[in-house]
């Protein structure tokens, strides 16, 4: 997706120095410049930066400007899911008002899990050999699981949005930092601001035989659907996407644009941006998610700040 570096507190950042303007100097930019970066690599070039370079149909944008093409938005769903969601969905693609269960594949034979932890039902599809769920998982219980307090939201902090979209974890909460910490067998004291060694597998705040996916997990389901620049479009949900950048949702994946919180507790790019968690941290402050927006050309496998809120797709052990 298009990125904006607004590396301006990269000194802060990098030196330790404090600033006031650190905690939100990294915004997920979703093509509309509404928000903006991942973190950039020790060369000052993130990941995605690197993608953006190398195409010849995308240009760098300074944090002062916006995109103004739309030459490169990929309107992939037919015309038939355009209008029949138009009456349904403002200018920009998405509403609340449309429940979550219209924004899957009509087309895919779902199976279903319930999390037994508080019984909410969720859809699941089989794409490959991996099992994932397809619908953003919304659990929230912070008595059970206290890596939850305080670290995972509903969208503009309306509870009524969760059941919609899911919610929005820290990178610590998705881990479930605090079971690692008190694990009798491999205690790990891991999140914001730390780095440790992580478990092979690790079930952070997923239901029980369920996990967060690691990177290389990912990586796998990006492969099935043709890689990075395919994965796009086949990942992304058939409505909802702003300005028409919806996708076939060939795989039943059903990826919402369910937007992104940042740890200045501003929330940014519904209808726009699509964020999940793995289970890879990069170093003590950034962890690798992956990205899909609304006009980008690749499905992004970036590295960003561990307290950003991102949702949550839980893969089948």
């Amino acid at each position: 997706m298009l990125l904006k570096n607004l590396w301006w507190g990269k000194k802060s950042l990098r030196g330790g120095v404090a600033a006031a303007t650190v905690s939100g100097l990294l915004l997920l930019a979703a093509c509309g410049g509404d928000s903006g970066t991942s973190a950039p690599s020790d060369n000052g070039a993130s990941d995605s930066e690197k993608i953006q370079s190398s195409s010849s149909s995308q240009k760098h944008s300074s944090s002062s400007q916006k995109s103004s093409s739309s030459s490169n938005l990929k309107t992939v769903s037919s015309s038939s899911n355009q209008s029949s969601s138009s009456s349904e969905e403002n200018d920009d693609g998405w509403s609340w008002d449309v429940p979550k269960e219209a924004r899957l594949n009509p087309e895919i034979d779902y199976g279903s899990m319930t999390d037994p932890r508080d019984g909410q039902i969720y859809k699941t599809v089989k794409i490959g050999d991996q099992i994932w769920m397809a619908e953003n998982l919304n659990y929230a219980d912070s008595v059970k699981t206290p890596s939850l307090m305080g670290k995972n939201w509903c969208y503009a902090n309306k509870a009524e949005n969760c059941a919609v979209t899911g919610r929005l974890y820290t990178w610590t909460a998705a881990i479930d930092s605090v079971k690692l910490a008190t694990d009798a067998d491999n205690p790990q004291d891991c999140g914001s601001g730390k780095e440790c060694t992580l478990p092979d597998t690790v079930q952070g705040i997923c239901p029980p035989g369920w996990h967060l996916p690691e990177k290389k997990e990912w990586d796998t389901l990006l492969t099935k659907v043709g890689g990075e620049a395919t994965a796009l479009n086949v990942l992304k949900s058939q409505t909802g996407w702003f300005r028409q950048g919806n996708g076939s949702d060939d795989v039943g994946f059903s990826a919402l644009p369910a937007g992104d919180r940042i740890d200045n507790g501003n929330f940014f790019d519904i209808g726009k941006l699509a964020g999940f968690w793995s289970a890879s941290e990069t170093d003590y402050n950034y962890a690798k998610a992956l990205d899909l927006g609304y006009c980008s050309n690749y499905a992004v496998l970036g590295y960003y700040n561990k307290s950003f809120g991102f949702s949550v797709r839980c893969l089948k052990d």
